[in-house]
């Protein structure tokens, strides 16, 4: 009761010619507005995002074929990812085992691979790469050695297949 009376004597007060409850009112609707404002800026921006979070139709639809496979043809592909393709099929040609991939005849086929694709591309004045080239080589024959001592029907086998050349490197003494 004691605030009704209270909001009777606020509402009797003029405060430029306009009354004390007239102008609480006008607040109140300002407020209301301003949250209906912002009640529909929300509700437009999440409109905005559920049309963004929709899934797009490209992904719905499953792909066509012909486009796939013009997109992931080998001759669209870069060097590199040809490089990997190709070092697989090595890899699964050489391996003796069905876990095999660091035995000495897979890591000879990968390197001779992998020098056979930089020897091709090198320039005359690349000297980085050239250095890598030369490591690569000699690596190889160190495995290569490796092999011939160790197994070697696995060193016959990666020769008759890489096109490798025997050049045991023993020192005849005169």
């Amino acid at each position: 009761m004691r605030l009704r009376e209270m909001e009777e004597k606020e509402s009797e007060y003029r405060i430029g010619g306009v009354s004390f409850g007239d102008l609480r009112e006008s607040l109140v609707k300002l407020k209301l507005s301003s949250d209906e404002k912002a009640y529909k800026f929300t509700s437009q921006s999440l409109d905005i995002l559920g049309h963004l979070n929709q899934t797009p139709k490209f992904l719905i639809h499953p792909p066509k074929e012909h486009l796939v496979e013009k997109y992931f043809h080998p001759d669209n592909m870069s060097l590199g990812e040809k490089m990997k393709i190709e070092l697989a099929k090595v890899r699964e040609e050489f391996k003796m085992s069905e876990s095999d991939c660091g035995s000495a005849r897979v890591q000879v086929a990968q390197l001779t691979t992998k020098i056979k694709y930089l020897s091709s591309v090198l320039h005359k004045k690349d000297k980085h790469s050239r250095k890598g080239l030369i490591a690569m080589v000699q690596r190889r024959k160190r495995l290569l050695k490796y092999l011939r001592r160790t197994d070697w029907d696995s060193y016959c086998f990666v020769l008759s297949n890489l096109g490798l050349r025997d050049h045991p490197d023993y020192k005849t003494k005169a």
